[in-house]
């Protein structure tokens, strides 16, 4: 698999452009679909006050606006760093066909973000994670998803 490195320029030159007109933090997408920029992003998770505004996050939604579809199939991410969970996920949910990225965590970690916590929590069963977490009304939790199979006119993804 090899990636086009001027699209790993632009996501680098996003991220330190976010930083250095101090919009946000130190992270740029691009998502390319036949050779051609379809969406970029930018971390804006202070800027926009989201927790889920990731760079990759951000890229994913624009790129769906864009082409006006819920999943990117045939289309690759590069990003200027390695995805975090949360992007990670964002990105297989979005059905992408590859990631190219140039920073590693550890370069993340470096510059104060790490995500080694969250890999961690994920290994952990639920009830020693560090965020409690409780099933209730079991009774009920299949109710949404009958409804859902019985809907005939249900999108599937």
């Amino acid at each position: 698999m090899q990636g086009n490195p001027i699209f790993m320029e632009k996501a680098i030159a996003l991220a330190t452009e976010n930083v250095t007109s101090g919009r946000g933090g130190p992270f740029g997408a691009v998502i390319v679909r036949d050779g051609a920029v379809v969406a970029t992003g930018v971390n804006q998770v202070t800027a926009l006050k989201d927790a889920t505004a990731h760079a990759e996050v951000m890229a994913i939604r624009n790129a769906c606006a864009a082409l006006g579809a819920f999943e990117l199939r045939g289309c690759q991410v590069y990003t200027s760093c390695e995805p975090c969970p949360m992007c990670l996920a964002a990105i297989y949910w979005a059905r992408c066909e590859a990631i190219f990225y140039s920073g590693t965590s550890a370069d993340a970690a470096a510059a104060g973000f790490d995500d080694a916590f969250l890999y961690d929590e994920i290994k952990r069963p639920v009830a020693a994670r560090g965020i409690p977490a409780a099933r209730m009304l079991a009774e009920k939790a299949t109710e949404s998803f009958d409804a859902w199979k019985k809907q005939a006119e249900r999108v599937d993804y």
